[in-house]
């Protein structure tokens, strides 16, 4: 005799089994992992970064080590 979630063997001996959930794949599109999209976005803040250092030099006389020990 056998239902969704119970089993009971030969003996009478009820044996529970868990219900196993579906397996299937998420399809998150295109903006996760090592994606044009990532490598655009990576790249502009980048860029983004590398002009701020260098207007905080000519703005401060310092670079990023010295203002960070002026502190």
């Amino acid at each position: 005799m056998r239902t969704n979630t119970a089993t009971i063997d030969d003996q009478g001996k009820l044996n529970n089994f868990a219900i196993e959930p579906k397996v299937y794949i998420d399809d998150q599109g295109d903006r996760t992992g090592f994606t044009p999209y990532a490598e655009m976005l990576n790249g502009r803040l980048a860029m983004i970064g590398f002009v701020s250092l260098i207007a905080l030099e000519v703005f401060t006389g310092h670079g990023i080590v010295g203002v960070l020990a002026s502190l």
